[in-house]
C-alpha cells in the first residue's frame, strides 16, 4: 500500500513539472511558479519518508527501505487537501487559457494507429483515445484494489496531451487517498530477500509517469541476473516526432516537441 501511494505522489511530482514547464515554452511564466510551489510540498513529504529529494530508492524487494515516519499520514493528508484545491486553480489557469488553447488545439495531431505502431505509451498514447495503462490492464502492487479512471483524449493533439496530464494528477490524488485509508498496521519488510536469483525468466510492465516501463529479467541461479533489460517510455515517444511534424509550421515546433513529454537521459 505504501509503495502504491508513493508511486502516485511521485507521478504528481512528475506531472507538475511538465504541466508547469510546457506553458513556459509557449511564453507563459506563471504556471511554472504554481507548479514548483506544490512540488516543494510533495518533495518535503517524500524526503521525510525516504531521506532523499530525488532518486529515493525507497522500494525494496519484499518491502521498503524504512517504515513511514511518525506523523507522515497526517502530513500526507494535509498536503493532499492542499494539492486538490490548487489543482483546480491550476487546471483553470492552464486549460482555460485562450492563448494556450490557440497554440495547442489542432496542432501536432497523433493518430491512434500511428502511436501504437511506434510503441508510444503513457499520456501521449492516452491522448489519442487509447486507455492503455498497466495499472488497469495488468494490476500490480495494490492498483487492482483502488478505484480510478484512465483519462483519454479525443483529438490526439497538443491540447489533449496536456489535458490528459492534468487529469491524471486528479486521479493520482484519488489513489493516494484510498491508499492512506486502507493502509494496515504491520511490518514494512515482509521477509528476508533470497541471495540468489532462481532460474527462469519474467517480464513485468508498469505505468511510469511518462509511460510504459518494462522489466525483463533472466535468472540462472546465481547472485546476479543473467540478463536484465529495461524498456523505458521516452525513446518510443519521441521517435514519432518526425511524423507529427510533417506539414507543421515552424512556430508550432516547440508546441509539438514540448507536448511529447520525455526525459533526455531516459532516451539515452
Amino acid at each position: 500500500w505504501i509503495r502504491t501511494m508513493m508511486a502516485e505522489w511521485n507521478r504528481i511530482l512528475n506531472h507538475l513539472m511538465f504541466t508547469g514547464s510546457y506553458p513556459l515554452e509557449l511564453g507563459a511564466m506563471t504556471p511554472m511558479f504554481y507548479a514548483f510551489r506544490e512540488r516543494e510540498m510533495i518533495q518535503d513529504l517524500m524526503e521525510a519518508a525516504t531521506g532523499a529529494r530525488m532518486h529515493h530508492s525507497y522500494a525494496r524487494v519484499g518491502g521498503l527501505k524504512d517504515d513511514l515516519p511518525r506523523g507522515f499520514l497526517k502530513q500526507s493528508a494535509e498536503v493532499l487537501k492542499w494539492i486538490r484545491t490548487k489543482l483546480r486553480a491550476f487546471d483553470n489557469l492552464i486549460m482555460g487559457n485562450d492563448i494556450i488553447a490557440a497554440r495547442t488545439k489542432g496542432i501536432g495531431i497523433l493518430p491512434a494507429d500511428v502511436a501504437l505502431a511506434y510503441g508510444v505509451s503513457g499520456p501521449v498514447l492516452q491522448a489519442t483515445g487509447i486507455p492503455m495503462d498497466p495499472r488497469k490492464d495488468e494490476p500490480y502492487e495494490k492498483y487492482g484494489e483502488v478505484e480510478f479512471e484512465v483519462p483519454v483524449g479525443t483529438e490526439g493533439d497538443c491540447y489533449d496531451r496536456l489535458r490528459v496530464l492534468v487529469q491524471r494528477m486528479h486521479q493520482s490524488c484519488n489513489i493516494v487517498e484510498q491508499c492512506m485509508e486502507k493502509l494496515p498496521a504491520g511490518d514494512f519488510v515482509t521477509k528476508k530477500v533470497p541471495t540468489k536469483i532462481p532460474e527462469g525468466e519474467v517480464y513485468v510492465r508498469t505505468e511510469n509517469p511518462l509511460g510504459l516501463m518494462g522489466y525483463y529479467l533472466v535468472g540462472d541461479g546465481k547472485e546476479y541476473p543473467y540478463r536484465l533489460k529495461m524498456r523505458t517510455a521516452s525513446f518510443s515517444n519521441v521517435s514519432v516526432l518526425p511524423l507529427m511534424l510533417r506539414g507543421a509550421l515552424l512556430a508550432d515546433l516547440i508546441a509539438i516537441l514540448g507536448s511529447v513529454f520525455f526525459v533526455v537521459g531516459d532516451i539515452d
